[in-house]
C-alpha cells in the first residue's frame, strides 16, 4: 500500500474525485406518523396498528348494520317476557305445561298418529275406528231407553212399568247382538283388506267391541266419518 501526503494507513480520494455522500438511516417513528403519511392522509383517516401498517378508519361505523325499529321493539318485547323472579318462572312452565296439553288433545281429537296412544297407531286400528264410527249402533239409544224405563217404573202403573222393563231387556240383547255381529265383519273387512298383514287381526275384535260400546260423542280419538259413510278402499 503506498503512503501520501496524509495520515499514514488511510485512503485519500484521488484529486479532482468528489466523495460519494453516504445515506442517512431513517427511524422509525412511535405513535406519530411521518410526513409522507401527513402529506397523503391529512385528513387522519390512516390508523396504525400495533405492526406499523397504516389502515382505513370508516369514521361513523359501528361494524354491523343499525337495527329497525320493528327490530328494535320486538326485541324489547322479547327481553320483557323473560321469566325473571321463580314465580315468573313457575308460571311460565304452567303456561307452557298447558299449552302442550292443549295440542296433544287436539291433535288426538284429530287423529294425528304423532299424539295418538300406541294402541291406536297404525292404519289397522284406523280402519277399525272408521268401521265402528260408520255404522249404527244399538249402545247409543241405550240412555234414552234407560231414561224411559226409570220414568216409566216411577209412574206407579205396574203395567207401564213392565213395558218399561221389556223394552230395556230387548235393548240390552239388541246391543249384545250387535257387538257379536260386529266382530265378524270387523275380521272379514280386516282380512280383505290387509290380506298381506298376518297381524292385522290381532286385538283389533276388543278395540272394536271397546269403541263400539261408547257412545259416539264419548269417543277418542274423535269420529272422523259420518254414519253410512263409504270408507275408502285402502289404508296405509
Amino acid at each position: 500500500m503506498g503512503s501520501g501526503p496524509g495520515t499514514p494507513g488511510t485512503l485519500t480520494p484521488s484529486a479532482g474525485v468528489a466523495p460519494t455522500p453516504r445515506p442517512l438511516a431513517r427511524r422509525p417513528t412511535l405513535f406519530r406518523r411521518s410526513k409522507s403519511d401527513q402529506a397523503t392522509d391529512p385528513a387522519g383517516t390512516l390508523t396504525a396498528d400495533a405492526g406499523g401498517s397504516s389502515t382505513t378508519a370508516t369514521p361513523g361505523k359501528k361494524g354491523r348494520p343499525t337495527p329497525t325499529r320493528k327490530e328494535a321493539e320486538a326485541a324489547a318485547r322479547a327481553r320483557a317476557k323473560v321469566p325473571r323472579t321463580r314465580k315468573e318462572q313457575a308460571a311460565a312452565a304452567r303456561a307452557a305445561r298447558a299449552d302442550n296439553s292443549a295440542r296433544v288433545r287436539a291433535g288426538m281429537k284429530s287423529g294425528d298418529e304423532r299424539f295418538l296412544l300406541p294402541r291406536d297407531k297404525g292404519p289397522v286400528r284406523r280402519f277399525v275406528r272408521d268401521f265402528v264410527d260408520s255404522r249404527f249402533s244399538f249402545i247409543d239409544v241405550i240412555i234414552p231407553v234407560l231414561l224411559v224405563t226409570m220414568v216409566l217404573s216411577y209412574s206407579g202403573n205396574p203395567t207401564l212399568a213392565g213395558i218399561g222393563s221389556t223394552v230395556l231387556l230387548l235393548t240390552v240383547l239388541l246391543v249384545v247382538i250387535d257387538m257379536v255381529q260386529l266382530r265378524f265383519r270387523v275380521r272379514r273387512e280386516l282380512g280383505r283388506r290387509f290380506p298381506d298383514d298376518s297381524t292385522a287381526t290381532k286385538g283389533t275384535t276388543w278395540y272394536a267391541i271397546s269403541r263400539a260400546m261408547q257412545m259416539k260423542f264419548m269417543r277418542m280419538p274423535k269420529a272422523q266419518v259420518k254414519i253410512g259413510q263409504k270408507l275408502p278402499e285402502h289404508y296405509r
